[in-house]
Formats: C-alpha cells, sequence, structure tokens
C-alpha cells in the first residue's frame, strides 16, 4: 500500500534520487530542503514516513528528529537518516534522538526501497 514519505535533504540531486525510487513503489513523495521547511510541511499534512540527511544548513537531520520526537502527532512517525554519516558515535547519537532506522549514502535505490518497505510494515 503506498505511503506518504517527507524527504528532507538540502541535495536537490538526492532529493530526486530518492524520490526516484520511492515512486517506484507507488508512494506520494514530499520534499524539504531542510528541518524548518519539514516542520512546516508537516504542520499541515501528516506523513507515513520521515527520510531525512543530518547535515543540512539550517537545522542537522538530528536536531529534526529530536523536534519531531516532541510533537504529538510524529511521536511514533518512523524516521530513517540517510547521510553519508556511517560512525558507529554518529549512528548511536541518532537512536537517543529517536531515529528509526540509518542509511548511509550513496545508496543503492533497491536497498532504500526494501528499508522503507520494512520500517512501514509492507510486503516486498
Amino acid at each position: 500500500m503506498p505511503a506518504t514519505i517527507l524527504i528532507v535533504e538540502d541535495s536537490k540531486l538526492v532529493r530526486a534520487m530518492v524520490r526516484a525510487a520511492l515512486q517506484a513503489d507507488d508512494h506520494r513523495v514530499m520534499e524539504a530542503p531542510g528541518g524548518r521547511e519539514a516542520l512546516a510541511t508537516l504542520d499541515d499534512t501528516p506523513v507515513d514516513l520521515v527520510i531525512t540527511d543530518v547535515n543540512m544548513p539550517d537545522m542537522d537531520g538530528l536536531t529534526l528528529v529530536r523536534a519531531l520526537r516532541a510533537r504529538p502527532r510524529e511521536r511514533s512517525t518512523p524516521i530513517l537518516v540517510l547521510t553519508t554519516e556511517d560512525g558507529e558515535a554518529m549512528k548511536q547519537r541518532g537512536r537517543e534522538a529517536g531515529a528509526t532506522g540509518w542509511l548511509v549514502k550513496p545508496f543503492h535505490p533497491d536497498q532504500l526501497r526494501h528499508t522503507v518497505r520494512h520500517v512501514l510494515g509492507t510486503p516486498a
């Protein structure tokens, strides 16, 4: 079943690659170039999943994850972090902030789609 997914990423190219992978499974994809825009988008539209980068200019992804976990509607929304950061300490910080999962760039579209299906509990 298609889901509504918000991609939070400052790179237009990465957003386009993630969007293409997710639309292959018929998901409705929304985009925000940063954390502040993501929070504003989520004020108006609930989503089934958030995928965020860590390194963004206006609000880093872990700050966004903490902000989402503090909001009643997004408290239990799955959040995947998609980033170049692959150190164990950074992943631990992500878990502590409330991230559901962690994917490292560069990513393979099939890997992203598989992880999204797993997180959403949908069949392969």
